[in-house]
């Protein structure tokens, strides 16, 4: 399952989605939580300044990302001895400490649930047509896509 939402990701609602009724016989939940950080600093890349982030904001192609995201989710459940993903991508501003994505992956075991989730992330973050409008406490910003500033605003 792949949505994109608006509203902030109800996490518990989603830990529940498509639960068998009986609990099942998955041993591994693993859970990946990409949250707004204040800074570009904490990001890790040494190409981008650093400038307290006061708000994110995300727009997506929404009828191409939700067929792309459908897509990689199940090239997971495929991939991967795995029962259930979930995929949650938010759109829209975001403030800081807010989830922006959020991806649930159930197994029998630990190791095939990460190796699912981490196959999730990535495939997102190449794939998807989500651009990220960074806004700073300075008043300036600036449109990102991965390390590269494509528009100064």
């Amino acid at each position: 399952m792949f949505i994109l939402q608006e509203n902030p990701i109800d996490i518990a609602s989603f830990k529940n989605t498509g639960a068998p009724a009986d609990g099942g016989a998955d041993g591994a939940l693993v859970t990946f939580e990409g949250i707004v950080r204040a800074d570009q600093h904490g990001s890790g890349k040494a190409c981008l300044p650093d400038r307290q982030v006061s708000v994110l904001q995300y727009i997506a192609d929404t009828p191409a990302c939700s067929a792309e995201g459908e897509k990689i989710v199940a090239e997971a459940l495929s991939l991967f001895p795995v029962t259930r993903a979930v995929c949650v991508q938010r759109v829209g501003k975001l403030n800081v400490g807010e989830t922006a994505v959020w991806i649930g992956v159930w197994a029998g075991h630990r190791d095939e649930a990460f190796k699912a989730s981490r196959y999730i992330i990535e495939e997102v973050k190449k794939r998807l047509l989500i651009w990220k409008k960074e806004f700073f406490a300075d008043g300036t910003s600036d449109w990102v896509r991965g390390c590269q500033h494509e528009v100064k605003i």
